[in-house]
């Protein structure tokens, strides 16, 4: 039996190819075109803690007894690829974490959105018509969204589902999209396109709504520095714990836009993946056998806290650092309480393995090692046009 993780080269979805290549001898297929590492330079970035080759990555799994880890190379996009992946390798679950995954990117020009629309869509279809026409609709699929699909409305965010009403008459519908960039617009028709997958080919589906994902380090990836994932910290692929962790290293302001009083939901690395991996590890008979949405979500936390937790983590480790206030240049609410379910979520994880604090304080300690790569990097933690505002 094989488990395919799509993406893995990428941030979530080479630790989680690792966890569960740990926790299975069935045959684990990592799979990625290697293109986050293009764009990553393309933007004039690069990851703070070094990121070794997919090879020496693959190799430091072998030393550590992942004996059933491989990896192939290619595009979801391309259609054929898809249909010989499938149907060498006749996955029982497939990951589905590949996409070009940064909001900023995609909202550049109107290039990176094609690019970026084209290629996370293109890849989920792919895949999901590769499996019904390929004999494989009994395949369990999970695919890594976001809870960007859901803005910031003024209620509590249901774990799936909404509940529509008119004309005295109520009913649960699909949440409807409201993306805030052409990116998190290709995981609002994902979310849609694997309902309807659902619906015409009988494909179980668990669509995992990821928040923002802070902390870069997991049990296994702490066991050998070639088998680190990423640490983005620019603009457009860092995070915003990652570019403030980033800044404080520098003894750079922490830049908060406006007030800051956006809430937003996080959860750390080890409690994402773990998710991931107890999904693909089910039993048939434990999986979903329907379209199921985890809110994968441990707390929502205001920008403006995370801003001050990680300025007063930073002054533990002599770093001189404070948070500045600076004028926003989204189109954005800065005062939201943002609510969010995620009990689904939470039953599957157990509980909660890293709290926001603990991450950040792993972060910090890794990113001081590499202080002076950050520090060459200090033009890529804003935008241009907000430069001025903090020198």
């Amino acid at each position: 039996m094989t488990i395919v993780v799509t993406g893995a080269d990428g941030f979530i979805g080479w630790p989680t190819a690792l966890r569960i290549a740990n926790r299975t001898e069935e045959r684990v297929v990592g799979v990625d075109n290697l293109a986050r590492r293009q764009w990553v330079e393309e933007v004039g970035s690069k990851s703070a803690v070094p990121i070794a080759s997919i090879n020496q990555r693959l190799a430091a799994a072998e030393e550590q007894g992942y004996g059933n880890l491989s990896f192939v190379e290619g595009d979801l996009t391309e259609r054929s690829f898809v249909d010989e992946l499938l149907q060498v390798h006749e996955p029982r679950v497939v990951v589905h974490a590949a996409a070009q995954p940064s909001a900023p990117y995609s909202q550049i020009n109107g290039e990176r959105a094609n690019y970026t629309q084209h290629n996370n869509m293109q890849a989920t279809r792919n895949l999901a018509f590769g499996l019904a026409e390929n004999g494989l609709s009994d395949t369990h699929l999970i695919e890594t969204t976001t809870t960007g699909v859901y803005g910031s409305p003024d209620f509590p965010i249901p774990e799936g589902g909404a509940v529509m009403e008119n004309q005295g008459e109520r009913d649960e519908v699909p949440f409807p999209a409201m993306a805030g960039s052409f990116y998190h617009l290709t995981k609002s028709h994902d979310a849609a396109n694997l309902r309807l997958a659902h619906q015409q080919f009988g494909i179980p589906i668990s669509d995992v709504r990821t928040a923002i994902t802070y902390t870069t380090e997991t049990e296994e990836t702490a066991a050998d520095e070639r088998l680190r994932t990423r640490f983005d910290f620019d603009y457009y692929f860092g995070v915003v714990s990652h570019r403030f962790c980033a800044q404080a290293v520098a003894e750079y302001p922490l830049t908060v836009y406006g007030k800051g009083q956006q809430r937003k939901p996080f959860i750390s690395l080890e409690d994402a993946v773990e998710g991931l991996a107890r999904l693909a590890l089910n039993d048939v008979d434990d999986r979903p056998a329907e379209h199921v949405v985890y809110n994968q979500v441990t707390r929502a936390i205001s920008i403006v806290e995370v801003a001050e937790t990680i300025a007063e983590v930073a002054q533990e480790h002599g770093l001189d650092t404070e948070v500045t206030h600076v004028e926003n240049p989204r189109d954005e609410d800065e005062e939201h309480a943002m609510e969010i379910e995620n009990d689904r979520y939470m039953e599957l994880i157990g509980s909660q393995r890293v709290d926001f604090e603990g991450g950040v304080r792993d972060a910090i300690s890794s990113l001081v090692a590499y202080q002076d790569v950050v520090t060459a990097h200090e033009d890529r933690f804003l935008p241009d046009a907000l430069q001025e505002d903090v020198e």
